[in-house]
């Protein structure tokens, strides 16, 4: 019984360690099996010797590579969010927590799904308090949820015999938005050449200057007027005039045949590129994702929160033939005075299209190049 829960607690302890033979080890273990056999059969002291000197190496790469993974801090740093096939730089942190005993020989690798991700990160000394900063390129392929659970240290300190690794479990998780790609050109001038002409003269977002003031916390800081700001030596902000135009409401329709995946994925990568141009022109922006609706806003919190919303939609499944009608009751008629409503469509659906007659445009997914 007592046996039994030394076993159990050697377990927990080890739970997040693990050790494997190199072919160096390897070899060095049967090179040390066969000279136990040769001392036990021929009495040699000599051979006991060497047998001894054999086993101390081993129990001291196993104490020394411990040493090297103990009270190791690792932090990792992951942007809020990352776009799907572009590169972005995350970074980690390691800190020697250790009084006077430094840490060798490190490799730093992620766990993906249960898999240990080698990402290149290399650290060959650490000194005791101290701590370094490593970083690597991360690319990811789809959208939605990317996790990793956990950051793997590996040494092979200090002979090279074992791989001994410790796993930390230490999770992140962030949104990965859809990609964003170049609008087709006659797409945009098609949409740069709607109703330019017409502005009212109040603070919104538009084109036009409206007025200068001091910055507030939370101001867009796109809109700081730097040539006033140097003049002043003070954070001086632009307002404009608000253009009733500028407002667009983008629709994306969820509902697709089983054959449409890949359809709806470029839809999905539509939707995001149209949403990006127009908050770079400070459009206000309106987004409709199935029946899911976020209302107008402008802001970079706004454009992330509609990129999320689109990062984590899933299509439904529906019968070709069948009629569509869950965007159709929250477009109504169509536009209220001069508000854009832009409809995008992973394939050609006469119903939806019929039922939303007040649509400035549908846009097909096919569309995009």
């Amino acid at each position: 019984m007592y046996f039994e829960r030394v076993i159990q607690f050697v377990r927990w302890f080890y739970r997040y360690r693990s050790i494997r033979l190199t072919p160096e080890g390897t070899k060095l273990i049967l090179f040390t099996f066969a000279v136990g056999l040769a001392a036990i059969n021929t009495g040699n002291n000599l051979l006991y010797l060497l047998l001894a000197m054999l086993l101390s190496l081993i129990i001291i790469s196993g104490l020394l590579s411990e040493q090297s993974l103990k009270r190791l801090d690792v932090r990792r740093h992951l942007p809020d969010y990352l776009f799907a096939n572009q590169p972005t730089t995350v970074s980690v942190s390691i800190a020697n927590r250790k009084l006077r005993i430094p840490s060798f020989s490190l490799r730093v690798m992620d766990v993906v799904q249960g898999a240990a991700v080698d990402r290149g990160l290399r650290l060959l000394h650490l000194p005791p308090r101290a701590s370094v900063l490593l970083s690597y390129p991360l690319l990811v392929a789809k959208r939605g949820y990317y996790r990793i659970q956990g950051i793997k240290l590996l040494t092979r300190f200090p002979f090279g015999l074992f791989i001994k690794a410790a796993t930390l479990p230490l999770e992140s998780e962030v949104v990965v938005c859809p990609e964003l790609r170049p609008l087709p050109d006659a797409l945009v001038h098609e949409l740069t050449t709607q109703g330019q002409d017409q502005a009212v003269s109040r603070r919104g977002q538009g084109v036009s200057l409206y007025n200068l003031r001091l910055y507030l916390s939370g101001d867009d800081s796109r809109a700081i007027h730097w040539m006033t700001t140097a003049r002043q030596s003070r954070l001086i902000v632009r307002e404009t005039e608000a253009e009733d135009q500028r407002r667009v409401t983008i629709a994306l329709s969820t509902a697709i045949p089983c054959n449409h995946h890949q359809d709806f994925e470029r839809a999905v990568i539509l939707a995001a590129s149209l949403i990006a141009f127009f908050h770079e022109q400070s459009y206000a922006l309106r987004a409709l994702v199935g029946d899911l609706e976020i209302p107008y806003g402008i802001g970079e919190a706004h454009f992330y929160s509609i990129l999320r919303t689109l990062a984590l939609c899933e299509p439904i499944q529906v019968v070709e033939s069948a009629p569509v009608s869950n965007l159709s009751k929250i477009l109504g008629d169509g536009s209220e005075g001069l508000e854009s409503i832009l409809l995008v469509l992973p394939w050609p659906d006469p119903h939806l299209t019929a039922a939303c007659p007040g649509v400035s445009r549908v846009v097909l997914a096919s569309e995009l190049a």
